[in-house]
């Protein structure tokens, strides 16, 4: 349990360094920017990725959640044969 809270903490920590772009958006942004663009437009598109990026993890992590939680009680409610 420490090593995920541990985890999860250096994750928020270190935030500010994951708020890079891939190739194609900055691209797209650099191109905005040149043509007189906000920086605005570069920070949406970012926080964008960073949203699309987030919900396949937190998918995941609520499935194993709930197969762990389903996995520890079905073992607490089984029979024991010694």
């Amino acid at each position: 349990m420490k090593k995920i809270l541990s985890f999860v903490l250096l994750t928020f920590v270190t935030i500010n360094y994951t708020l890079a772009q891939c190739p194609m958006c900055k691209a797209s942004v650099e191109s905005n920017m040149e043509n007189g663009g906000e920086k605005v437009f570069g920070m949406g598109l970012n926080s964008g990725i960073l949203y699309l990026m987030a919900i396949p993890y937190i998918m995941v992590f609520a499935i194993g959640f709930f197969w762990y939680r389903a996995k520890k009680r079905q073992e607490k409610n089984a029979p024991r044969y010694t």
